[in-house]
């Protein structure tokens, strides 16, 4: 029976670390998702307001199958210098494209959201010895760390404080698929006429515990305005796919996404979702009159994707604190 993995987050797929970078003071940070071994990438933009780092290589129609890393940032466009501190702390390791003489070229997309003016001063103090502290703090097998952590430090949703979630499953097959997601919209996360996370009934075994159970009153949603918000994340899994196929498993995350955030993929929004296979398991094939013999397993996967995708997100807004005068879900009085 499908179910949840171990630790309910993306560290469950084997072969996936995760380091943050939290700075409470400066209210930002940055989210690292690292493969040592490569994973093979790919990515699906669907907000309009992108901030984002070699996306096109991801193409399938493009050379390199693999990346080592994501990095999720918070600082807007000013956060993107810390993919370079990422990307020097994999080549001491020697983790990246191979090159002449025994260099390498570490391969790490990544994406930013807007969490400016949320601390004391407007731009966050980024640098690319974020991405390398949170290099240096990433782990693999094991519980993570929610809420206002890592990337999810400034973010906030529609009304509320936002933060970074995580959520997985373990499929009949036995291929794992986790979603991690920073969660910084413009829409809203909470269902108005219930005061609950739109997308509540996909708790599995209670894992929302009694924040999940309680009907809450939201604050009024405040106006958009351009380029203010984003949600950004990685699913993975340790499915062996091509990047076509891991465009697809993007592609069909988004539904998830777009199932808990109300509206998403706004003008407003730079929605985008990145995924990585690790290759470990091979994509169970079904007979069949259809040439693609892989399509059935490979809609389990999408399907997974686009579940855990938007409970990582309810994950995200439960576990986040109240911070730089921004209430979090916790703190809303009862309905």
């Amino acid at each position: 029976m499908t179910a949840p993995g171990k630790f309910n987050a993306l560290t469950d797929v084997a072969g996936i670390l995760v380091g943050n970078l939290t700075d409470t003071a400066a209210v930002s940070g940055v989210t690292v998702v690292i493969c040592p071994e490569g994973a093979v990438g790919a990515v699906d933009v669907r907000g309009a307001a992108p901030g984002t780092r070699e996306t096109d290589l991801l193409n399938p129609v493009n050379l390199v199958e693999k990346v080592q890393a994501v990095v999720l940032c918070g600082g807007s466009v000013y956060g993107l210098c810390a993919a370079d501190g990422v990307v020097r702390w994999l080549s001491e390791k020697g983790w990246g494209f191979p090159l002449e003489a025994g260099h390498v070229a570490p391969i790490v997309p990544a994406a930013v959201l807007y969490d400016l003016g949320r601390g004391p001063q407007f731009v966050p103090p980024i640098t690319s010895e974020w991405g390398r502290l949170a290099c240096e703090a990433a782990a693999g097998e094991g519980p993570m760390a929610m809420g206002c952590v890592g990337a999810g430090t400034g973010a906030v949703a529609g009304a509320v404080k936002g933060g970074l979630g995580s959520a997985s499953l373990l499929l009949d097959s036995g291929i794992t698929v986790a979603a991690l997601m920073v969660v910084n919209p413009n829409g809203s996360v909470i269902n108005p006429a219930t005061g609950r996370p739109w997308e509540i009934g996909l708790e599995w075994a209670g894992e929302f515990g009694e924040p999940g159970r309680r009907a809450v009153r939201p604050p009024n949603q405040p106006a958009g305005r351009p380029a203010g918000n984003t949600t950004i994340g990685v699913v993975a899994t340790d499915a062996a796919l091509s990047k076509v196929q891991a465009l697809k498993v993007a592609q069909m995350a988004h539904d998830g996404l777009a199932r808990a955030i109300r509206p998403a993929h706004t003008m407003f929004d730079g929605d985008t979702i990145f995924c990585q296979a690790t290759g470990r398991c091979p994509l169970p094939e079904t007979p069949g009159v259809f040439e693609g013999s892989q399509a059935q397993s490979l809609n389990e996967i999408g399907h997974a994707a686009a579940d855990c995708t938007a409970r990582a997100i309810i994950h995200a807004v439960l576990s986040a604190t109240s911070l730089a005068g921004w209430t979090a879900v916790a703190d809303l009085p009862s309905r």
